[in-house]
């Protein structure tokens, strides 16, 4: 961030601690993502993951304000692909051999999710298999800087060890993006939110980087490997594209 918007944003903080009715679509928050809820079995330590692969997410609305946005599945199931593969330490199934897999199993539903999950597994050669659900994906209403409706994301990752059957981890993340006077004691994330209001897919990729960085510090990886920090889903694939570029001119 420049000086100029710097000073702009400790100027709209200090308004906003002393003026308590400060319009909320003025002044949006992103934060961090303390809405994540993470519950391993006491054994995942034992878990040794080699290679793992990414079953896409199901679009499941929720009970409460259910709302998914048609591809939103894809969207997330993306952006967890891409994180997993950040990650290292493990290796990453093909997308297109997960898709070939599936083609020879049934029909994924929510009812036989897991177990599907378990067959995929065994058909790629996969020690785990993540796989989930978006129960919310709601797109926020307005633009960057004057939103009418924030943005609102919920999803549920599982990961299933193929060998036992059992699942060994489960991530929860749901989150409504809030006014900075809802959370003014957060100036670090409001600065780096450059006080805007993110968009769905957005809020998103922050819950799905916190949730793959717990899971990588909880399972046992073959190769000793520090997760890439701070990446995103557009690095990997750059770095994808350098990669073949090198290549080709070799």
């Amino acid at each position: 961030m420049n000086r100029p918007r710097l000073f702009a944003v400790l100027a709209v903080l200090g308004a906003c601690v002393l003026i308590a009715g400060c319009a909320s679509s003025r002044v949006p928050f992103i934060g961090v993502t303390p809405d994540l809820q993470v519950h391993a079995v006491k054994s995942i330590k034992t878990v040794r993951v080699a290679r793992i692969a990414v079953m896409p997410l199901l679009e499941a609305p929720g009970k409460s304000d259910g709302t998914v946005t048609e591809g939103s599945g894809e969207t997330v199931t993306a952006e967890l692909m891409g994180q997993v593969a950040l990650a290292g330490g493990w290796e990453l199934v093909p997308e297109s051999d997960i898709s070939d897999a599936l083609q020879k199993l049934p029909p994924v539903t929510l009812a036989n999710q897991e177990a599907v999950a378990v067959e995929l597994g065994k058909k790629v050669n996969a020690d785990v298999v993540l796989f989930g659900t978006v129960n919310r994906f709601k797109e926020r209403v307005g633009i960057a800087y004057a939103a009418q409706s924030p943005a609102s994301v919920e999803f549920t990752l599982h990961l299933v060890q193929v060998q036992s059957g059992q699942v060994v981890w489960t991530a929860k993340f749901a989150k409504t993006q809030k006014a900075l006077f809802e959370n003014v004691f957060n100036l670090v994330s409001f600065i780096k939110g450059e006080g805007r209001w993110v968009k769905a897919h957005e809020l998103a990729q922050a819950g799905i980087q916190e949730a793959v960085a717990n899971l990588h510090d909880e399972v046992t990886l073959a190769r000793a490997e520090a997760r890439f920090p701070g990446g995103s889903v557009e690095e990997y694939k750059k770095g994808i594209l350098r990669a073949q570029q090198k290549e080709a001119t070799q």
